[in-house]
């Protein structure tokens, strides 16, 4: 039985919804932006993140009004987002659409899962696990070491998935080395457009790989000498950006061991699963990512990371691990997970 056979019959009436913009200085020096999408129906309230990364796209969302009320299923429900005009205007990013419709997704599989009285991992028929995450950060330019070590006194041991930089030198290499946490080093060589990424280092790459035997590497940029560089190591490749769609990664070759998954990206909950299901028949392993939630969607994404890839290095540390300030009362891993009504 798949995955998402056991969701699209799921009763849903939605009566209305509201929205609501979220907004954070975060540790990278920028403001973030997100919009909650909360549909409501037979007194129960179903909630989404939008993380649409451009600010006025949220702004703009505001003008946008949707015939989402009437009674259906979780497929029906989906069905009917296909009609739907989700922004206003052009903003100059492939994937906001899948983000924002995967926003209501999300809500509509928590109304309809409230609504029924039953919480996601009783209709999956799964157990949410404790989830094991690691820390997203940047050590500067130049980079500091000292950083992680501020990280590790609030958060003992605490495992990282760092962005490679050309700046890092073999001192810090060894550093890293040694530390043994050091789970995803990501070469940003997939991200196109407006969120382009450095070019191909052939030398940084291979001096990453060489160095840090264990982590996975994520996203390298393909030329001649990064192939080169890389072949020894391509069974620890591994990939984000590129995919969307399960499309996207039955394309991929050779086959990666393992992907990073964000469930926003692939905008629908069938698609989604459909992923999940693929990675387990041929065996690919998961860890899950973030997209900079602030707020209801980081949880989902947890909770959809500790029912399905909860061994893995997720990029889903709690979002107080994104302030500029870092608190110092931070949560430890492996993260207790709770099974609630809902999503």
């Amino acid at each position: 039985m798949s995955t998402y056979s056991r969701l699209r019959d799921l009763p849903l009436k939605v009566e209305g919804y509201e929205r609501e913009t979220l907004a954070r200085d975060v540790s990278a020096g920028w403001v973030r932006k997100t919009t909650l999408v909360r549909l409501q129906g037979e007194g129960q309230r179903g909630v989404g993140e939008d993380v649409t990364y451009q600010a006025e796209a949220h702004e703009a969302f505001w003008s946008v009004e949707l015939d989402l009320a009437g009674e259906t299923t979780l497929e029906g429900f989906s069905h009917r987002l296909d009609a739907c005009e989700l922004f206003p205007a052009e903003v100059g990013d492939s994937k906001a659409p899948l983000f924002r419709r995967w926003a209501l997704e999300s809500a509509a599989l928590d109304l309809a899962l409230r609504q029924a009285g039953t919480s996601l991992a009783a209709r999956l028929g799964r157990r949410a696990q404790p989830l094991r995450f690691a820390v997203s950060l940047g050590l500067g330019n130049p980079p500091e070491f000292s950083r992680l070590e501020r990280l590790w006194e609030r958060a003992s041991g605490v495992e990282l998935k760092l962005d490679a930089d050309p700046s890092w030198d073999d001192a810090l290499l060894e550093r890293l080395a040694a530390s043994g946490k050091v789970q995803v080093v990501d070469f940003k060589g997939q991200y196109k457009g407006a969120f382009r990424g450095p070019e191909p280092d052939a030398e940084l790459y291979r001096r990453v790989a060489e160095a840090l035997p264990e982590a996975w590497l994520e996203d390298p940029g393909w030329t001649p000498a990064t192939r080169e560089v890389l072949a020894p190591h391509m069974e620890r490749v591994t990939y984000d950006a590129p995919m969307c769609s399960l499309s996207d990664l039955v394309q991929l070759w050779p086959q990666p061991r393992a992907i990073n998954v964000k469930p926003s990206r692939y905008g629908s909950l069938e698609e989604l699963c459909r992923v999940y299901d693929y990675c387990a028949a041929k065996g690919i392993t998961v860890y899950g990512g973030g997209q900079f939630e602030l707020g209801e969607g980081r949880r989902q994404a947890q909770l959809l990371a500790s029912l399905f890839h909860a061994s893995g290095p997720n990029d889903l540390a709690p979002s107080a691990f994104n302030e500029a300030e870092l608190p110092a009362d931070l949560p430890g891993s492996p993260l207790p997970i709770e099974d609630q009504p809902g999503f």
